[in-house]
């Protein structure tokens, strides 16, 4: 699938310090897709940063073409976005 990075996905990769290679990578070999709010998707895997793994959420809008990613974001907990099912 095609994707088209917003400005402000690309704004909060360099605040966040994701490199656009991280979310490349998720994008094209996602560990979980997720429906989320507003019939979007989230697109996350889990990645090492220094010592410690954290999860990366994407949001995904597939109604546009390309798809266009809305933003992105790095979490520590795990846990609480990670679907076992």
């Amino acid at each position: 699938m095609n994707f088209r990075i917003s400005d402000h996905a690309k704004a909060e990769c360099e605040r966040r310090q994701i490199p656009l290679e991280v979310l490349q990578s998720i994008l094209n070999n996602p560990d979980q897709i997720l429906p989320a709010e507003r019939e979007r998707s989230v697109y996350q895997s889990k990645v090492q940063f220094g010592d410690k793994i954290y999860l990366i959420r994407v949001i995904v809008d597939e109604n546009e073409f390309p798809a266009v990613v809305i933003t992105v974001y790095r979490t520590s907990k795990i846990e609480k976005y990670w679907s076992e099912s």
